[in-house]
């Protein structure tokens, strides 16, 4: 019984700085590399959460989130596992598309994601509800193996949002009351009796510079 009552604490990192970041592109699955400025903030992420003793760092997948996991996990001597349930949204037609081309082919499309992206359904694309879906999914699954300890999970922006609000229970439109910049670190605890608990949110005190994404 005590063992199930332990607390389990989650370090939820957002990559570096992207090169799709620098140039105002959607993102998506595309695998942008880290920017020179992207490599610096993943260091400076590393040297401020190896105090914090993560036992095991989980990363989406693509190089962005990759590299930025890396440094981390030599920092700590902490295994680095790939999860692809912590990948980034997958976006359509918009996947590596410029941000202001985006909004003048798709206006309608664009609107709601300004307002309301919880609604917005693109061909070939994930909706929230789904990235929402398999992260939190995946995260419960952490938290049943390695309950009572520390772990990171680097990921993406939109999965971030998504799980935030999932373990908080916050309901729809809530991505853009939610935030999260490049190489930032938010910390959650979690114990069977009382469930989430949000105790620091996008920390960015390390960085001497980082990338602040509003739309």
């Amino acid at each position: 019984m005590r063992s199930k009552n332990r607390r389990t604490t989650i370090l939820l990192v957002r990559h570096g700085e992207s090169e799709g970041n620098e140039k105002g592109f959607f993102r998506g699955r595309n695998d942008f590399p880290l920017t020179e400025k992207g490599i610096a903030q993943s260091q400076a992420l590393a040297e401020a959460l190896a105090p914090l003793g993560p036992s095991y760092i989980f990363t989406s997948p693509l190089v962005r989130a990759v590299a930025t996991a890396r440094p981390i996990a030599e920092a700590t001597s902490a295994p680095l596992e790939k999860v692809q349930g912590f990948i980034n949204m997958a976006l359509g037609p918009w996947e590596g598309q410029p941000k202001e081309e985006v909004a003048q082919n798709y206006p309608e499309e664009w609107e709601l994601w300004l307002k309301n992206p919880e609604r917005l359904h693109l061909p070939g694309a994930e909706t929230l509800d789904q990235v929402q879906s398999r992260a939190y999914s995946n995260l419960q699954h952490l938290i049943g193996r390695h309950r009572g300890e520390t772990f990171a999970v680097v990921t993406h922006r939109t999965v971030l949002k998504a799980l935030v609000a999932a373990c908080l229970a916050i309901s729809e439109p809530y991505f853009w009351r939610i935030h999260f910049d490049t190489a930032s670190y938010s910390t959650l605890t979690f114990e069977s009796q009382r469930g989430f608990s949000l105790i620091s949110l996008n920390a960015t005190s390390h960085l001497a510079d980082f990338s602040s994404e509003w739309v």
